[in-house]
């Protein structure tokens, strides 16, 4: 078998210059970028408006559920993305799944900015909304582990985890931008302009950037590591059911580590702290303007330290700098609604903002982490499932739960306590695997990359 490089990487499957580094990087960047901003922007509606368009009739309360179940339901989906993408990916490629997923994801947001209330077409209206919603899961579990595993497996391997962190990026520019183009629409279109028409300007939106991602996406080469499994014809040929014959219990870890980050991160991305804030019938009443440029300044704290976790996942390990995001992330949440129920804008920005810590760094050298926990042949699907299952028991129905918590007990120290625990969780998770950094990724270590990286076993 051939086991020459295509022109322009080394024999370790790495880029050889510089610029073609930094197009992945770009790529991936703003790939990222425009999924998550498409994704973002219905949870953060689903907090401020949908309610009130497209469940109305169940009653104010009930309502505000529903729209935040509808949030929760595409996680559902995403399994089933990243089952989908996952074959295709260790398959055919990495690249061919990320521009489907792209165009997918901007579809379906761009279909909800023109899609009627249920006021003018009645039950069909939330029938339609959930449809798109879930086509947006579909997308967002396949995204990922494409848009990771091109910029992992594109990197040196002593900067993995930072290169890793550039997809990761992606995810709180995603939520700056849905947040700020929210709140300019809030400030442009206030009151019942907002509701009547102006949520619907940023979903618009997507249909350009949709166009850009594509674009710049379609530039980027295929991964080095993918192109010489192709070249010896080794791909898997049903790597799902090689996954979970060989590596079931890595997977369920690897869900539980970022199941902690995604049920804390949701807070703000799953739009709970947006509805707690400005819901005029609860106890804050603040101005819908003023919430989303603190969600906007907490956004540019979690892109600043996850590039921070992804540096460090080089310099001290990625094991070691989840430990350390873990208790920042428990210290902060401790402190959260103290901070949000003073009533102040600015205190709730700042205790958005210390949240933001413990986030970006168990988030920052997840890629990184990931990668190097599956074999090259089955990665993709690895990568992927790990991450849509861990969606679901994080980040899935977190709003609902906070919402129902708070209902139920008439305080937020329950939701403080939930989210300590899922936290915890993500901590034990992390102490159970072994850091692997640096470990070989291509298809020559196969056999060194099998043997399992959970604490007590020896092989999977």
């Amino acid at each position: 078998m051939s086991r020459s490089q295509p022109p322009g990487f080394t024999a370790t499957g790495t880029i050889s210059t510089p610029k073609d580094r930094r197009r992945v990087v770009f790529a991936t960047v703003v790939g990222t970028t425009v999924e998550w901003y498409d994704f973002f922007l219905y949870a953060s509606a689903a907090g401020l408006v949908f309610g009130q368009l497209f469940f109305a009739p169940a009653g104010p309360g009930i309502a505000q559920i529903l729209s935040f179940l509808t949030v929760g339901l595409s996680f559902l989906f995403r399994p089933l993305g990243a089952f989908l993408a996952g074959h295709l990916g260790d398959k055919y490629g990495r690249r061919v799944v990320l521009m489907i997923t792209l165009v997918l994801m901007g579809a379906s947001t761009t279909l909800i900015g023109v899609l009627p209330t249920y006021e003018v077409i009645g039950v069909a209206a939330p029938v339609l909304l959930i449809l798109l919603r879930v086509l947006q899961g579909i997308s967002a579990g396949g995204e990922w582990g494409g848009a990771v595993l091109m910029a992992v497996e594109h990197a040196p391997k002593t900067r993995r985890s930072l290169f890793g962190a550039s997809p990761q990026l992606g995810v709180p520019l995603g939520l700056l931008l849905a947040s700020g183009m929210l709140a300019l629409m809030a400030l442009i279109a206030p009151g019942d302009a907002f509701l009547a028409w102006g949520w619907r300007v940023p979903f618009l939106l997507s249909f350009v950037l949709i166009l850009v991602g594509y674009y710049i996406r379609k530039k980027v080469e295929e991964s080095p590591v993918f192109v010489e499994i192709a070249e010896r014809k080794e791909q898997t040929r049903m790597p799902i059911v090689q996954l979970f014959r060989r590596h079931a219990l890595l997977v369920i870890i690897a869900a539980f580590v970022f199941a902690g980050n995604n049920a804390v991160g949701y807070m703000t991305t799953g739009g709970y702290i947006q509805r707690y804030a400005t819901n005029p019938d609860g106890p804050l009443g603040l101005a819908t303007a003023d919430v989303l440029g603190a969600v906007t300044l907490s956004a540019v704290s979690w892109f600043v330290f996850t590039w921070i976790g992804g540096w460090m996942g080089d310099k001290v390990g990625r094991r070691n700098t989840y430990i350390i995001g873990w208790i920042s992330m428990i210290v902060a949440i401790l402190a959260l609604f103290p901070l949000v129920n003073s009533g102040s804008v600015v205190l709730l920005a700042v205790g958005l903002m210390l949240l933001t810590v413990g986030l970006g760094l168990t988030y920052g050298p997840q890629a990184a982490l990931y990668a190097e926990l599956f074999p090259a042949s089955i990665r993709f699907s690895g990568v992927s499932i790990a991450y849509a299952l861990g969606a679901i028991l994080g980040g899935a129905f977190a709003p609902t739960i906070a919402t129902a918590l708070v209902d139920a007990t008439g305080t937020t120290d329950s939701v403080t306590v939930y989210l300590v625990g899922m936290a915890a969780l993500g901590l034990v998770a992390t102490l159970l695997l072994r850091d692997r950094s640096g470990i070989p990724l291509g298809p020559d270590h196969e056999v060194e990359q099998t043997v399992s990286p959970v604490r007590g076993l020896s092989r999977v």
